[in-house]
């Protein structure tokens, strides 16, 4: 397969999967290791990300901008923003103080992305059956307990394969949250998180970073970008009309093919 098509599939990969409870960073390290295509020093990995974000940031701008402006008289906006600085520091503390783990060895191991999507697949298949009357359905208006115990369970994330979005809306719906504001509240989320982790990350490889394939990760940035952003714009009423199950029968397929694939010696 040539780098380019690797290029295009990877980022459409990162652009589906980023918010959706599926493990995007799971997929990736999945397709890279069969595929046999890894950019020198995870350029290319680290720097499609962005293109996640720029979506989230295109489609929220408004919402975005109203926080921004309206915090120092608005004591809703103050509490919102509050509440996701919350949620973000205790996988912001975990991620720096487990990084050379995380990176040498989790993310070289095929075999545990691989029974953490299947693992991560029947425990929310299980919460998306759960029938408990939803208490908080407002992502603006949580209590700050709430966002708290959510910043936790983000840091199931850390292990490739768990999800970031699929850690954040199982807390949020064991707390009580209804399906559609745990999702919202995943892309809010995401800001700090992905964009603190793709800075942390571009820091620590400065050393290794190759932008030697430009072209490559312009395609791969552009790729994730577009992609994210019709997910972005249709998961709500998705995860609204269908639950979460489509996502967690995904993952359960995914890393079954894996360890097949593992088991066959596939890109070995």
């Amino acid at each position: 397969m040539s780098d380019w098509l690797a290029a295009i599939i990877l980022g459409i990969v990162e652009g589906l999967t980023e918010f959706i409870p599926v493990s995007s960073t799971g997929h990736l390290l999945l397709l890279g290791h069969f595929m046999g295509f890894e950019s020198e020093g995870k350029t290319f990995e680290i720097v499609i990300q962005l293109g996640a974000i720029l979506a989230i940031i295109s489609v929220y701008f408004r919402r975005l901008w109203a926080l921004a402006t309206r915090w120092p008289h608005d004591a809703q906006a103050r509490h919102f923003i509050i509440g996701v600085l919350i949620a973000f520091l205790p996988a912001a503390f975990a991620g720096v103080a487990l990084y050379p783990v995380i990176k040498e060895v989790l993310f070289e191991t095929p075999l545990i992305i691989c029974v953490a999507l299947i693992v991560g697949g029947v425990l929310l298949l299980l919460l998306d059956r759960m029938k408990r009357p939803p208490r908080y359905l407002d992502v603006n208006t949580y209590p700050f307990r709430v966002y708290a115990l959510i910043g936790l369970f983000q840091c199931l994330a850390l292990l490739p394969g768990v999800s970031r979005s699929g850690a954040t809306v199982a807390g949020g719906l064991l707390l009580g949250t209804d399906k559609r504001s745990a999702a919202e509240f995943t892309f809010f989320l995401a800001l700090p998180t992905m964009g603190g982790a793709v800075a942390y990350d571009l820091f620590k490889s400065r050393n290794d970073l190759d932008f030697n394939d430009i072209g490559l990760i312009a395609v791969g940035f552009i790729t994730a970008f577009v992609t994210a952003l019709f997910v972005v714009r249709f998961l709500l009423d998705f995860v609204s009309r269908h639950g979460f199950a489509p996502f967690a029968w995904w993952r359960i397929a995914v890393g079954s093919l894996g360890l097949v694939l593992l088991w066959a010696r596939v890109g070995a």
